[in-house]
């Protein structure tokens, strides 16, 4: 620990903003695919000879997770866009605080996109009411692990 603190202080502005996007970038590689892979299969799904039979809250809730599939991937790879464009015009900066909002803004469009997508198996599995369990308890513990946790964590380091 104390190696990485000497390290960290003895970075420049520019060097910290370039570990920073490398980290941020590295991130979105592991977050993308699912995100991708997820979108795809639901691309899918309304070609399926069964989804003209599913209720209308079933096809509510396909549109749901169909959307903030799309937002969580339009989100996720934004940043490689946007790099992409300012790259060398000193706004690294920025870009990383841009691109870490853009982040977390995948993420939850990405736990939307997840829960909705429980909630709508369980449903065609089992039922409205174990749909509502399945998905409250994904969409709890996707809070509690993507956003509840290392927000406790960041609030009990910055003491």
């Amino acid at each position: 620990m104390a190696v990485a603190a000497r390290k960290a202080s003895s970075e420049t502005d520019e060097e910290r903003h370039d570990r920073q996007l490398v980290e941020l970038l590295n991130e979105l590689r592991v977050a993308l695919p699912g995100v991708q892979m997820l979108f795809g299969f639901l691309l899918a799904v309304p070609f399926s000879q069964r989804f003209s039979s599913i209720s209308d809250g079933e096809q509510a809730l396909y549109y749901v997770a169909f959307l903030t599939a799309a937002a969580a991937s339009v989100c996720l790879i934004a940043p490689a866009s946007f790099h992409r464009i300012v790259w060398r015009q000193n706004l690294k900066r920025r870009l990383v605080h841009i691109s870490s909002g853009l982040a977390i803004a995948g993420t939850v469009f990405l736990a939307a996109a997840i829960t909705a997508c429980v909630a709508l198996v369980t449903s065609l599995l089992l039922g409205a009411g174990a749909a509502a369990l399945a998905g409250g308890a994904t969409l709890g513990s996707l809070s509690a692990l993507w956003y509840v946790a290392p927000l406790m964590l960041r609030l009990r380091a910055g003491r």
